[in-house]
Formats: C-alpha cells, structure tokens, sequence
C-alpha cells in the first residue's frame, strides 16, 4: 500500500477502504467555496447597514425563555384557554341536540353496528329538552343551569373522528393523531405563545380522579421539549405531589442545594451543550421551586368567599369535586397560565343505563360549569378566555343493552363560548337520528385550527421540525370554523 501511495499524484490519495479523494489546489478550493465565502460578505455587508434580521427573544432550549410570553402570528381575541373535557363521551342527542325522528322512530330496527355488541332499536331520549335564550338552543332538563348561558355559546354539533375505542380518540382529540407520541393541544399553545406568569406552569392539568384512559400521553409534549408538556394538578391539598419542602428543611437550606445543583448543572452544559432535556430537567427544579408559594396559594380555595363557592356547586356533595377543579381554573388563568385541561370524575360512558349515567354526570358538572361562566363573566375575564366543552366522540342512536348506548365517533358535538365566540349559534348537523355528520362535517383537525386561531396563531405556520419534516398540530388538514367567530 505504501509503495502504490508513493506513486500517486500530489492531486489525489488513495485510502484503505478504496476510496479516492482529489485533493483540491487553492485556485479550485476558491472556486468550490465561492458561495459560502460570498456569503461571509454579505452577512458582514448586511449587518453594517443593520439589514439583518433580529436575533430572537427566546431560546426553546432554555425552559426558562421558552415560557416567556411572546406575540402570535396576528392579533389574538384570546389570551387563555379553559377546556371542560368530559372524558367518556356524552350523547349529542340527549344533552343538546334532540331528534324527532328519532323519537318517532323509537324501537324501529337499524342495520346500524355497536361497537360492543348488543345492538338494539333505535332508542329516543329519556330526557325533556326545551328551547333557552333568545337562541332557542334546546338544552335537555338535566342541564339547567348551563341553559342560562346558552347565548354564550357556539354549538358544534357535526364533528367526527377517526375511533371508536376511548384511549386513541382520547389521543387525538388532544393532539390531533389518535395514537400516543405526539404533542397535544396545550404544549403547542405554550410553545407558539409562552406564559404570562413565570412562577407556574403554562400548561395545566386536573386530571379524572380515577386516571384519565391513556395516561400522561393525553398532556405530553411529545417530541417538543418536555417544558411545553402539562403539569398535572390536584384538586385538594398540594397541587403537585412532592412539591413543598419537608418541615425539616429551612429554605436556606433549600436556596443552598439549589445553588449547588446548578453549579454542577452549569458545568454539565458546558461540557454537552446540545443536552436541551437535560436544561429541562435542570429548569424543572428552578421551577418547583418558584411554584412553592404561588401555587399552593393558587389552589387554596378558602380565599373564596363562601358565595363564589356556592356558585360553583363546592356546598354541594355532587359537585363538590369538578366545581373545585373550575374554581381552581378560573384561579389558574386569571394568574396567568395560558391552558387549563379539566377533566370530569367518572365516565360518561353509558353502555348499559344511558339516564342513570348522564343523570348523575349531568348533576356533577352543571353547576359548576354554569358558575364558572357567570364567574368569568362578572370578573371580564370571558372577554380574553376561551372555554371549550365536549367529549372524545359521541353516541349511538341505537340502544345497547337495553337502556345503553355505544360509542359513536360518526357524529357528535363540542361547544365553545367566551372570548371571539359568536354566541348563540349552531353550526353544522348530524343526519335526522344523530348518527352520522351529514351538514359542515368538522373535523378534530377543523376544532383545533380555530382554537389556535382565536390565540392568534396561524396552525398551517405553527410548526416544529422533527424527523425530517416539519410537524404541526393539523398535520396536513384542518380549517378555521368562520362561521361561529365573532
């Protein structure tokens, strides 16, 4: 090898595995680099006549800078974003929605599927509706107080997904792909627009008490930095367990370990500067400990006077536990924090007794959702808030199990109202008994698109480079739902 090397030209060399590089004389380097050294010019031109674009105001890599507030893509009709999520899936048709066909139809034989087995006839509503507002949307008489608002809200009532089956549509619902791995609906909104209160997180969490189907994933940041993904939050005691230091610890003692910690931290980056989850990891700790006194006193709900309590149904046994977890996201926005996720307790996954299950639902959640608009209202705070309503799919027209009904992701309905929400409208129809969106069918892409919009942010342009291309949370679909803005 040496002797054949010895008898190569000064142009090129021949290495070990065969491959022959040419090597190249200044006059060619020169001629090859010429872009790129053109390039060196005219960055240099350009900054002395300070024509180069602004360095940005915030490093996503920093957790710190990353939740700091930053502009939209054009001027927001909504700051903040409270989502009642009513894990199960209610029925359109019992709770907004009514058929006369379908009551006419009541007992008459489909060829229309369950998802479970068992199909029966088509099964009219066991509830009463009546006409509220000067809308005169039809609210059934299990949900009062919520018909009080009625002129408030935009009903969507011909939405479809992609699942039948609760963990995957529960997934895309939140991040618009119904399986797990990707950013959700919170975590982009934090990305695109950051926080207004630094000392808690941007994205929060009061979960289902029995655990949400699907786990973490249903708030995760998915391949986004992990600053972005959702802190969950209890209703009751501590917001976030481990959170407070032990009695035996002084803060000085806490300011100390802090301060240590970030020396090694520090030396640690500089060392593997690209280890961006490794500054998240890092910044979580910052912020634990700048939540320890905000967010303690966030969810004590004893600064409330007894009135504001009752509003929201915390006298009540019933509704004690889900118009806690609204008083609380009430508190949350109004300190700052951009999305709040509340979950319902339960489900209302009604497969065998559809009056019982929504009858107890319904008594859970009326009140305090009726309060919390009032509440929100009378504070102006619904004037830049957007509340959201709504399940992962729907319900069956048919019957299952006798007095049941099965999942139905053909068509079903949400509800928006507060800031830039036209109120008092409807958009869209399923078919004359509910099953299927027949009229402005909306996608979960479609609902996702408006609600980044009223933020101010455009989801086509909303994107995050990952594998190769770049991701958003419409993935290649999705349009803005006009016709219920204000």
């Amino acid at each position: 090898m040496s002797q054949r090397r010895t008898k190569m030209t000064n142009h090129s060399q021949l290495f070990p595995c065969g491959r022959v590089a040419n090597m190249l004389s200044r006059r060619e380097w020169l001629c090859r680099a010429g872009a790129g050294a053109g390039m060196i010019g005219l960055a240099n031109l350009m900054a002395e006549q300070n024509l180069l674009a602004a360095p940005p105001t915030n490093d996503l890599s920093d957790p710190i800078t990353s939740l700091a507030p930053r502009p939209g893509h054009f001027p927001a009709k909504v700051k903040s974003v409270i989502w009642l999520f009513m894990e199960g899936a209610p029925s359109s048709v019992d709770m907004f929605d009514p058929k006369p066909e379908l009551d006419k139809r009541d007992g008459d034989t489909t060829d229309i599927q369950a998802f479970f087995g068992n199909p029966g006839p088509l099964m009219k509503s066991p509830f009463s509706f009546q006409q509220h507002g000067e809308s005169g949307q039809w609210v059934c008489d299990k949900y009062t107080h919520v018909a009080k608002h009625v002129d408030k809200m935009a009903f969507i009532k011909s939405c479809y997904s992609e699942s039948n089956d609760h963990v995957p549509a529960i997934y895309q619902i939140n991040s618009g792909l119904p399986r797990p791995g990707f950013p959700t609906a919170g975590a982009w909104v934090t990305y695109g627009l950051g926080s207004e209160n630094q000392n808690l997180p941007g994205y929060v969490v009061m979960g289902n008490t029995q655990g949400a189907k699907g786990g973490p994933h249903n708030w995760g940041a998915g391949f986004l930095p992990s600053t972005f993904q959702g802190t969950l939050f209890r209703s009751q005691g501590a917001p976030v367990l481990n959170l407070n230091r032990q009695p035996q610890i002084t803060k000085q003692d806490q300011v100390a370990q802090l301060d240590l910690m970030a020396k090694l931290n520090d030396e640690h980056m500089r060392r593997h500067t690209r280890d961006a989850e490794f500054a998240n990891r890092m910044n979580s700790f910052e912020l634990a400990f700048r939540m320890q006194k905000e967010a303690t006193e966030v969810v004590d709900l004893s600064r409330e006077t007894k009135a504001t309590q009752q509003l929201y149904g915390i006298d009540n046994p019933r509704s004690k536990s889900f118009g806690s977890k609204c008083l609380m996201a009430r508190r949350l926005v109004e300190s700052g924090v951009r999305f709040v996720q509340v979950y319902s307790d339960g489900e209302w996954d009604a497969h065998s007794d559809l009056e019982e299950n929504h009858t107890h639902h319904c008594a859970a959640t009326d009140v305090p959702v009726a309060g919390l608009l009032s509440d929100l209202e009378q504070r102006g705070l619904l004037d830049s808030t957007l509340v959201i309503w709504g399940g992962e799919f729907g319900r069956m027209p048919i019957s299952q199990n006798g007095k049941g009904r099965d999942h139905n992701p053909k068509g079903f309905m949400q509800w928006m109202a507060g800031a830039g929400i036209k109120g008092g409208v409807s958009y869209g129809e399923t078919d004359e008994i509910g099953y299927e969106a027949v009229e402005n069918p909306v996608s979960v892409n479609d609902l996702h698109a408006t609600i980044l919009h009223l933020l101010g942010l455009d989801h086509e342009r909303l994107t995050y480079f990952h594998n190769g291309r770049s991701y958003r949370l419409t993935d290649v679909a999705g349009k803005v739902i006009q016709e219920i803005l204000a």
